[in-house]
């Protein structure tokens, strides 16, 4: 048997791929088992409803997508009262994604928070205009955001990192020295599409964020440096399509992965990463995820 268990502080997955939030919604249950998967992350949630950006907010590009959706969420209380119940009942640890646009606001949020795995903190989000990848670029304010939520919570805390700050190793030392689990590496990269008819960008806010095939070398480079530099453990994202990127972004210094822009081509692709995933393993003798970078 070949055993795929990983842990991420006290966070027990039975195998490294998680859904990464905002890209599946419940009806999705009924295409894959969800009691197979490591975990998913919860779409994004604010201490408000907030209505996110107008359309235009998706469109595909050569190997990817790049999306302005803006966090488009209910807030915390619809969050509590009717998206955590039908959570629960899926039988794969539960991580929460929250965003604030203040520290305050991040405080309050992870104070109430309870009944789950752990919680994910989105400083990273290039969609919105206040919070996101602007907290998420200076390292001081990382530190400040994660500490802040660390004393709200006891639960496992990762933090979501952004890969246009100008340094990702000093924001994930930031998240490391100010209490995090863990860091997730990556959100989305800023880009930009043009409408060639209207002769101006696509989306109102001007740029997206790019994700998909397009981007996995350079999440993947992500990924790298921060194992050279933070003792903690990191969740590889951006571009996996299948196995064989998994198993990059685990020779890389991933823990785990997650799933995002691939459930759109493919919403079965997480069942066959893991089956796949497995096969490898017990073909090149590996019992379990550790000793991939012995082979």
């Amino acid at each position: 048997m070949v055993d795929l268990r990983v842990k991420i502080g006290s966070i027990e997955l039975q195998n490294p791929v998680l859904l990464a939030s905002g890209v599946w919604d419940f009806p999705y249950t009924k295409m894959i088992d969800f009691k197979r998967l490591g975990g998913v992350v919860c779409k994004g949630f604010s201490l408000f409803p907030k209505e996110g950006n107008p359309p235009p907010r998706i469109t595909e590009t050569p190997c990817g997508v790049i999306n302005s959706i803006g966090l488009e969420n209910k807030g915390l209380e619809n969050f509590e009262t009717e998206i955590l119940p039908e959570a629960k009942k899926l039988g794969t640890p539960i991580i929460v994604n929250i965003f604030g646009e203040s520290i305050e606001e991040f405080k309050e949020i992870a104070s109430k928070i309870n009944g789950v795995a752990g919680i994910e903190v989105n400083i990273s989000c290039p969609n919105v205009n206040r919070g996101g990848e602007s907290f998420g670029g200076d390292p001081k304010t990382v530190f400040s955001i994660t500490k802040a939520v660390c004393e709200e919570t006891e639960l496992p805390v990762i933090v979501k990192l952004t890969p246009n700050a100008a340094n990702i190793e000093e924001t994930a030392e930031a998240a490391r020295e100010g209490g995090a689990t863990a860091v997730t590496a990556s959100n989305t990269f800023s880009g930009l599409v043009i409408d060639i008819d209207r002769k101006e960008p696509l989306f109102k806010r001007v740029t997206g964020g790019l994700s998909g095939p397009a981007i996995k070398p350079l999440a993947l480079y992500n990924v790298y440096k921060i194992k050279n530099a933070v003792d903690i453990p990191i969740i590889g994202s951006g571009g996996i399509a299948d196995y064989r990127d998994v198993l990059e972004y685990l020779i890389a210094g991933a823990a785990a992965v997650q799933l995002g822009s691939i459930i759109f081509n493919n919403p079965l692709a997480p069942i066959e990463i893991l089956d796949n995933l497995k096969y490898w393993l017990k073909e090149n003798g590996c019992k379990n995820l550790k000793d991939i970078s012995k082979k």
